[in-house]
């Protein structure tokens, strides 16, 4: 898409508040405005610096070409498949979909060395389908899902692929000044934060215990060297060295913070305690964490509900085939409620969100994505899980989540 055709795209957005509009075109403006809603647009000139900074970060397809079904990127509707695990359509409610999952597996370099490699299914937005496509050791997926961030097997890499989910190929490469080993999008997808590595942060080494031999990431063993702060559009970054933390494994991801101000990681602190989040600001400098994100947990990923009332914090009670985790007050740490679910993968909105959830039956975890909703004891189901007869050591597969 040429500067000459973002302008005019430009102007049937905004005369879309005149009168009279085609036929049609409403119901466009109407979906790019609802992802849009905190936006306006000043001038044609404003307009057109505005759409190409976002067709980067989130390629936008115009009317006249877009043939992708509504439902998938503009809907806000439930599309759930019980019978599907790992899924094959589209897992969706609300703003959220389910944007790619992965399977993964250490797959052994020498007689003591792995890698654990990941194995990624991406959705197709034309089709509302998960296609495989295993070119990528690391994806995150930009809200509105059409926009990949990729990394190529062998890390770290020196490169950033931006991929363009509908048709599959690789729109740019953002070549860096450090080996990059993972990604996270800010909030509003204009920036990834990729942190850098000096050494593959996913390399396993041989381990024998007591149930045999196995493949563990070395315990304090990171290489991590900071994180680059990259502007989608532009391409620019600015890297910040940070020291290793105490790590349970060799990765040690960084994320943007709720309003994009800051980033963090997931640290163990004193007393073993696991989840826990350290703060930094963008020129690499620890700082304390932000009054609404105190009482975050890094290794629960819902984090903060859209109005920034709740936080979701890790599972309380378990039950042979219920689970029920907490919701915290963000600033106080004090319990609010419970809420169905053994971990909390993302809000829907403020009253719901996705979990994965005990299967009934038998005795072994059985993992199945679940709508759940606050006060309410019962559960919709998103994808299907495991048979109760099913081998335990089968690959279980991992959300990755988006806006859309």
């Amino acid at each position: 898409m040429n500067v000459d055709q973002l302008v005019r795209d430009s102007m049937r957005e905004q005369a879309a508040e005149q009168p009279s509009v085609g036929p049609g075109f409403a119901d466009r403006v109407l979906a790019v405005r609802r992802r849009r809603r905190t936006r306006t647009l000043g001038s044609v000139a404003a307009a057109a610096a505005a759409v190409v900074a976002v067709a980067v970060a989130v390629p936008l397809v115009s009317g006249r070409d877009d043939v992708r079904p509504a439902s998938v990127l503009d809907g806000t509707g439930l599309s759930a498949h019980p019978d599907q695990s790992p899924p094959r359509d589209l897992i969706a409610a609300g703003d959220v979909a389910l944007g790619a999952y992965y399977t993964a597996k250490s797959v052994p370099q020498t007689k003591d060395r792995a890698v654990y490699t990941r194995t990624y299914w991406l959705l197709d937005p034309r089709s509302g389908r998960y296609e495989k496509n295993s070119k990528w050791s690391f994806v995150a997926v930009a809200p509105g899902l059409r926009t990949a961030a990729v990394l190529e097997n062998d890390l770290p890499t020196r490169r950033i692929g931006l991929l363009d989910l509908t048709t599959g190929r690789i729109e740019r490469w953002i070549p860096v000044d450090h080996g990059v080993g993972g990604l996270a999008f800010s909030r509003d997808g204009s920036r990834l934060v990729a942190t850098t590595y000096d050494e593959n942060p996913d390399l396993r080494d041989k381990v024998h215990g007591t149930s045999g031999t196995d493949w563990m990431a070395r315990y304090g063993g990171s290489t991590r060297s900071g994180f680059l702060v990259v502007d989608v559009a532009s391409g620019k970054g600015t890297w910040s060295g940070v020291a290793p933390g105490r790590s349970t494994g060799a990765r040690e991801d960084f994320a943007f913070s709720r309003d994009g101000r800051l980033v963090y990681s997931r640290v163990v602190v004193a007393g073993g305690r696991d989840g826990m989040q350290q703060f930094y600001d963008l020129e690499g400098a620890k700082v304390p964490a932000p009054a609404n994100e105190l009482y975050l947990r890094a290794d629960v990923g819902a984090r903060l509900s859209p109005d920034g009332g709740l936080a979701a914090s890790g599972l309380t009670r378990e039950k042979p085939d219920k689970s029920y985790s907490a919701l915290l007050d963000p600033r106080t740490g004090k319990r609010i409620t419970l809420v169905r679910g053994a971990e909390l993968l993302a809000w829907v909105d403020d009253k719901r969100l996705i979990a994965w959830e005990r299967l009934p039956g038998g005795t072994l975890y059985r993992p199945q994505l679940v709508l759940v909703t606050i006060g309410s004891d019962k559960v919709v189901p998103l994808s299907g899980g495991p048979a109760l007869n099913s081998d335990p050591t089968r690959q279980s597969w991992e959300p990755v989540f988006a806006e859309r």
